[in-house]
């Protein structure tokens, strides 16, 4: 029996799986398209993790799609709320109808003979071993590991008496009311999880190696809720995002710019919020602004449970885990519960998926990113990956929509194949990301370069990637189409 066939097959049921189907039944209404989701809902991040608090680390009129308005004026959202956005969004369009879950893609072979691409999707209770084939593969599937975060080898791990869970591990049947907890990292997931715990918990420790840069933002943006009473709701939206992402471009820049001065705004900032309870030593990150993710906080409350005491901050290095707790470099031993390993994600590139040319698997990381969008030497094949200092959905739908503007230029012209071409004569290698975060480091033999100039440089600007997605033209001296 043959294989099924689509033009396009969109692996992730996501934020950017969802944008990107919308975006071809949108601007590709004749292609033929399907999206493979691994897990059996739709939601990516926001229905894997349900940990306590789980919320946007980035405000939801820049993380939401343009073409579906965020109307509520919280711009800081709660994870079942985004989730439930992205499902009424695909209602919307009827993109639910166009899901194929518990298909996880194992290996996609491309062939210049078919020209075309096969999907090997793995067995499981609920679908058959099969393979299906497409003519262009867009990949949102993200860019971590669904089946485990990252965890440190600490010594004395199986000695502690109490529960360890990593957020990315969270059950419901975890009960911490009333008991002692820790928290260990200082990243986006550990700011969020202090503060909720801290409600019902005894006392919560947030214990950090490395301080991170911690700003307050109001829960509810309060220019959105005038707008909104003044402008139809299309336009409504159009402002507040537009300037939320320049307010983000605003700030970033001067971060970077101007190192010294943020890092005192923000620390200014924190021991205001603190008050007495102020230790610069867990505010005081070794590093500048912006070369880690800055972490969010809405409404302070991070700062509101350390001020009121509800939870602390502990700045040192573990030592080993024990029967009751952690002992830290110090000395001291702090008791606890539970310990919740707030430790960051664990890299995957497109899904764990083999990705092989004619028989023949790559290394991605000797690949370079066209524009952010496309890998130097793959056929048509896109992959979608949002900012690192912005909301993750901006760059995104930039992407998809040069993917549309490609595929539509093939049409038009009556071509088949599109590959990009790096030339190292003419451009240097860089790596792709100019980021300090731990999960980018540990990757570094795994992600894609970027070239050291256009089109091959990847901004993490949103105005630079309009000017480069959706101002340009796709016909481009470093994309060879063929018929």
């Amino acid at each position: 029996m043959p294989s099924p066939e689509f033009d396009v097959i969109v692996v992730g049921a996501g934020l950017s799986g969802i944008g990107a189907a919308y975006h071809l039944m949108h601007d590709c209404p004749n292609k033929t398209f399907t999206v493979l989701e691994s897990r059996d809902t739709m939601g990516g991040t926001w229905d894997l993790f349900r940990y306590p608090g789980i919320r946007s680390d980035s405000d939801m009129f820049t993380l939401g799609f343009p073409f579906s308005p965020w109307e509520n004026p919280k711009a800081i959202a709660d994870g079942p709320a985004i989730l439930q956005y992205i499902k009424d969004t695909a209602a919307k369009f009827g993109i639910d109808k166009k899901i194929q879950y518990n298909h996880k893609v194992t290996d996609a072979n491309w062939s210049d003979e078919e020209k075309m691409w096969t999907l090997t999707i793995a067995p499981n209770q609920n679908v058959s071993a099969t393979t299906l084939k497409c003519k262009f593969l867009m990949m949102c599937s993200g860019y971590y590991d669904y089946e485990n975060g990252y965890l440190p080898q600490f010594e004395g791990y199986n000695d502690f008496k109490g529960r360890i869970v990593h957020p990315q591990k969270w059950t419901e049947d975890i009960d911490y009311t009333n008991k002692k907890v820790i928290v260990i990292g200082s990243g986006a997931t550990a700011v969020t999880l202090v503060p909720e715990m801290s409600k019902k918990a005894a006392h919560v420790i947030m214990l950090q190696r490395t301080p991170t840069y911690i700003m307050t933002l109001p829960g509810t943006d309060k220019v959105a809720g005038l707008v909104q009473k003044v402008l139809p709701a299309k336009a409504a939206y159009k402002v507040v995002r537009w300037k939320n992402i320049l307010l983000g471009i605003g700030f970033y820049s001067a971060a970077r710019k101007w190192p010294k001065a943020v890092r005192k705004l923000l620390q200014k900032g924190a021991k205001k919020e603190v008050g007495e309870k102020y230790n610069e030593a867990d505010f005081n990150p070794p590093y500048n602004p912006w070369d880690q993710r800055l972490c969010l906080v809405p409404d302070a409350d991070l700062f509101k449970s350390i001020k009121e005491g509800k939870a602390e901050i502990v700045t040192d290095h573990i030592e080993r885990f024990t029967e009751k707790g952690i002992l830290l470099k110090s000395g001291k031993e702090l008791e606890a519960d539970l310990i919740v390993t707030a430790t960051g994600l664990k890299v995957q590139l497109l899904g764990g998926m083999k990705v092989r040319i004619n028989g023949v698997e790559g290394n991605s990381a000797e690949t370079h990113a066209y524009r952010g969008v496309m890998l130097s030497d793959v056929p048509n094949f896109a992959f979608t990956v949002g900012y690192t200092n912005a909301s993750w959905t901006l760059k995104c739908d930039l992407s998809q929509r040069f993917v549309m503007k490609v595929l539509n230029y093939m049409d038009k012209h009556n071509y088949s194949v599109c590959v990009p071409r790096f030339d190292s004569s003419k451009f240097k290698s860089e790596p792709l990301l100019d980021f300090n975060a731990g999960y980018v480091l540990r990757a570094l033999d795994k992600i894609p370069k970027q070239g050291s100039a256009h089109p091959w440089k990847v901004h993490q600007n949103y105005i630079k990637d309009l000017m480069s997605l959706e101002w340009s033209g796709v016909d481009d001296t470093y994309l060879e189409y063929k018929p």
